[in-house]
């Protein structure tokens, strides 16, 4: 797991509230305009507050002129054998240099310690980005997953893709009809 100079990885706790902040804006900045959650700074600061639960997991990579430029967070269960990553977020201008892969792998080494067997996550088509996007899966769900393709856009199938996941199942009509929501999960061994 090699960071971006200078950047370094923390628990996110209660204790600062700077680092508190960072991560409700980033996840305002990185979704808020997209999906049409957290459009508003309470409801952001709402989901950080969540994180921070004794049984859950959230990390933040800090920039030392920068401050938190990525943030993740993950949610027990099965008793602690599957473990949901919700959210992950990274500042756009400091995308596509191993930031992301960086925070997944250090949340993967954390979630294995708490003897989590499973990391999986939710990623919606609302814009049609994918083969799933735009059309009815419940005609061949199977097939659907069988035939997925990333079309264009931004979508984070092939990140995902490279860090190991695969999918694992859909939710159609989750955010509307034909918005589908993609789960992917990844064994930890």
């Amino acid at each position: 797991m090699a960071l971006p100079e200078g950047v370094r990885l923390a628990d996110l706790t209660r204790d600062s509230r700077e680092q508190l902040e960072g991560a409700a804006r980033l996840l305002r900045n990185s979704f808020g305009d997209w999906n049409g959650a957290w459009q508003d700074p309470e409801s952001a600061r709402e989901t950080v507050q969540e994180s921070l639960g004794t049984d859950r997991i959230s990390r933040v990579a800090i920039h030392p002129a920068d401050g938190v430029i990525g943030w993740i967070a993950a949610i027990p269960s099965y008793d602690g054998a599957v473990w949901e990553l919700h959210p992950l977020a990274v500042a756009a201008s400091h995308r596509r240099r191993g930031l992301g892969r960086a925070l997944v792998e250090d949340l993967e080494r954390l979630v294995k310690q708490r003897g989590g067997l499973t990391l999986w996550l939710g990623s919606d088509d609302e814009l049609g980005e994918t083969s799933v996007g735009g059309v009815d899966v419940y005609t061949d769900i199977a097939g659907a997953i069988r035939n997925f393709r990333k079309l264009r856009g931004g979508h984070p199938a092939e990140f995902y893709f490279r860090l190991g996941f695969r999918i694992v199942g859909l939710m159609p009509d989750a955010n509307g009809p034909g918005k589908p929501d993609i789960f992917f999960a990844k064994r930890l061994t």
